[in-house]
């Protein structure tokens, strides 16, 4: 009897122990595709406020007949503007978001991207139908960088840097400068004021690297079509 109890509660022990490497089998089964499912969650919010930043931007044109200037720091959201125009000529920084009545920072808590023709924010000459644009956008097709609008043609850009935040200013205002050597792109949106690369997210041995920022802008054809409809036409 005594002998069948020790048996009995040894296998116990082997069964207790299977069913544990089956549990954690499958909890780890479950953590990936949660994981998963949270960080497109937070690709869909960021880009949905970038919808609702370029909205914001072309209410503010509507209003107000230009565009608004970047930010003053990352820790004051209001345009950085002196007189009619963006103090410093500045032209590429951080989205105003307290001008514009917007949340601050993307889902990985760093603050938007903001680019935009000088002409359209200058509040004395306001912009028209032929006032000219210097911003173009880029992406990569199989390969080399080609036009994703016709050149210089965008009026204002706005960006998330994604979740390696490479590039951005955090809430706090520090800037995220680690990334891998290979993020050819990325490095290219970081710097630049004119030329921004937008495609869809990639791993390092993609063309151009690593990348997972999102960009999005104001298409000059529908903000004048807005203007029209709102009886601002641009003169």
């Amino acid at each position: 009897m005594t002998y069948l109890s020790r048996r009995q509660r040894g296998f116990s022990l082997i069964e207790i122990a299977i069913v544990l490497v089956v549990v954690g089998l499958m909890i780890g089964g479950l953590v990936t595709p949660l994981s998963v499912q949270l960080e497109q969650r937070k690709v869909a919010d960021t880009q949905k406020a970038l919808d609702e930043a370029k909205e914001a931007l072309t209410g503010f044109a509507l209003r107000y007949g230009y565009l608004p200037c970047p930010a003053i720091s990352a820790l004051n959201g209001l345009e950085d503007r002196q007189g009619s125009r963006c103090r410093g000529e500045k032209r590429s920084g951080i989205l105003p978001w307290t001008t514009l009545g917007l949340r601050k920072s993307d889902s990985w808590n760093n603050l938007f991207r903001y680019s935009v023709t000088p002409a359209f924010a200058d509040s004395e000459q306001l912009f028209a139908l032929s006032t000219p644009r210097d911003i173009s956008i880029v992406t990569r097709n199989g390969g080399a960088l080609v036009q994703a609008t016709g050149l210089n043609d965008i009026p204002a850009m706005i960006m998330s840097h994604g979740k390696n935040g490479y590039g951005a200013f955090s809430e706090q205002g520090q800037r995220q400068q680690s990334v891998q050597a290979n993020n050819v792109d990325e490095r290219s949106n970081a710097v630049s004021e004119t030329i921004f690369i937008s495609r869809p997210a990639s791993g390092p041995a993609q063309p151009g690297g690593q990348f997972d920022d999102i960009v999005t802008w104001i298409v000059p054809g529908i903000l004048f079509n807005r203007m029209v409809v709102a009886q601002r036409l641009p003169r």
